[in-house]
């Protein structure tokens, strides 16, 4: 299957666990530049960085990457995505990946699938992938969000509480327990152009308000998200300073890659 697609990578330097993340070095690069050369492994036609903040602007440049300045009022990085779009001249009907800048171990593999997936499934607005949940802890874990769809992959629901409930039993030594039949979501999406741009100026669904999660306001709205079995499961994002360690760490291993 040909087809063409972008990656918009959005990098904010306030965070609240780990102010300046983007600029944390990871193995001698700044975390930015580990995500934007996973990117540059997958088949997207171009990438870019979408930031707010001058030192995340001139470290992207020093490497030699491609970067765009966006307004500081975004409440989000999609809205981010949006803006960057535009700034970029991308066609309504040009696929845009958002790639999170905290993913340094995203498979390219699996940033290809999604986008993939969206040019496979025309009725859908958004696409995404999912993995199994691995432990009882995980599905009961409010920060991993889990996901529920129907026999064509389309999302029925998102939430991080545990879905589908399992009625007959919560316990990991209870014989009817199918936790492991629960799907984890992953953080990343695509979309066509006209549609980002709408959907950024969509009102929030009250789900979203509740669980936390923008990408209910999709399914508020009626529109359809396609939820892939990710091909390859990414490695552990950045969240912490010991996420950073473990990171590192990982990519300390590998001197032939650093």
């Amino acid at each position: 299957m040909s087809f063409s697609y972008h990656i918009v990578i959005p990098a904010r330097f306030d965070s609240q666990r780990l102010p300046g993340k983007p600029l944390l070095d990871v193995a001698g690069k700044p975390l930015i530049q580990r995500v934007y050369e996973c990117a540059l492994q997958s088949d997207a036609d171009t990438i870019t960085v979408a930031t707010d903040n001058q030192q995340i602007f001139d470290a992207v440049e020093a490497f030699n990457g491609t970067v765009c300045m966006t307004r500081k009022d975004h409440l989000s990085g999609t809205d981010r995505v949006a803006e960057a779009t535009q700034l970029l001249g991308l066609a309504d009907d040009s696929l845009v990946l958002n790639l999170q800048g905290d993913e340094p171990l995203i498979s390219p593999v699996l940033i290809n699938q999604v986008a993939r997936e969206l040019v496979k499934t025309p009725d859908a607005m958004i696409s995404s992938a999912c993995c199994p949940i691995q432990s009882l802890a995980e599905y009961e874990d409010p920060n991993v969000v889990k996901v529920v769809r129907n026999h064509r992959q389309l999302a029925a629901y998102f939430s991080r509480a545990p879905i589908p409930w399992i009625r007959d039993g919560g316990s990991s030594d209870h014989p009817n327990m199918h936790w492991s039949e629960a799907r984890r979501h992953l953080g990343i999406y695509a979309y066509r152009v006209g549609y980002l741009i709408r959907f950024c100026e969509l009102t929030p669904a009250p789900t979203e308000l509740t669980e936390k999660l923008e990408q209910l306001r999709a399914l508020w709205h009626g529109d359809a998200i396609v939820v892939c079995d990710a091909s390859e499961i990414p490695g552990p994002g950045v969240d912490s300073a010991q996420d950073l360690r473990r990171v590192a760490e990982y990519f300390e291993s590998l001197p032939a890659i650093r």
